[in-house]
Formats: C-alpha cells, sequence, structure tokens
C-alpha cells in the first residue's frame, strides 16, 4: 500500500508532503499503473513547483522503497497552492477509484 502524507501548518497552509511504499495493485513483476499515476502526480507537482512556480524544496527519494518527501522552505505562492490542492485532489480520486487498501491519503499538522 501506498501512504501519501500531507503536512499541514498553521491556518491550513502546506508545509510539505511524503508518500511511502508500493501500492501492489498490480501482480507481482507486472506493471503497477497505480504506482504509476502515483509517481506521475507526485514528481510531477514536485517538478512544477521547482520549476514553473520557482518554490524553494527540500526534497528526499529512495525509488527502492518508494519514499518521497518534499518539504517547503517558505509559505507557498497561491499558484503553488493550486498546484498542491490539484494533486491532492487526484491523489484522492485515485484513492476512492481504486480502494484505500492501495492508496490511502492523509493529512498531518506540523
Amino acid at each position: 500500500m501506498t501512504t501519501v502524507v500531507i503536512m499541514k501548518g498553521h491556518k491550513s497552509s502546506y508545509r510539505g508532503f511524503y508518500c511511502m511504499g508500493h501500492a501492489g495493485y498490480a501482480e507481482r513483476g507486472e506493471p503497477d499503473v497505480l504506482c504509476a499515476a502515483i509517481s506521475a502526480l507526485t514528481i510531477g507537482t514536485v517538478n512544477s513547483l521547482e520549476q514553473l512556480a520557482g518554490e524553494q524544496l527540500s526534497v528526499t527519494a529512495n525509488d527502492e522503497t518508494g519514499f518521497l518527501k518534499c518539504e517547503f522552505n517558505s509559505i507557498l505562492q497561491e499558484k503553488s497552492c493550486f498546484l498542491m490542492d490539484s494533486m491532492v485532489f487526484s491523489l484522492e480520486n485515485l484513492s476512492r477509484e481504486y480502494g484505500r487498501q492501495y492508496l490511502q491519503v492523509k493529512f498531518e499538522e506540523v
């Protein structure tokens, strides 16, 4: 199962997110469409925040374990919050469609 934790601070501002684990939706040895979708959303958001919005981020990743952590070094701009809203919306939809046994989206106050 993949767990994505959205970190929020004071006044519900985004502070970062992390995801861990492999979804395990596909049979062992087969391509996992859910893992691919989660990776595309999370990595695409990190790249967009850095390259399009100019945000300063601290990113840690481990492909083998499926771990990705992205922490924001400052309060996000409005356009960056929209990117995060979009990622969260899409991940929550995937969780509903494929099942919480494969993907859980959680929120954590930091």
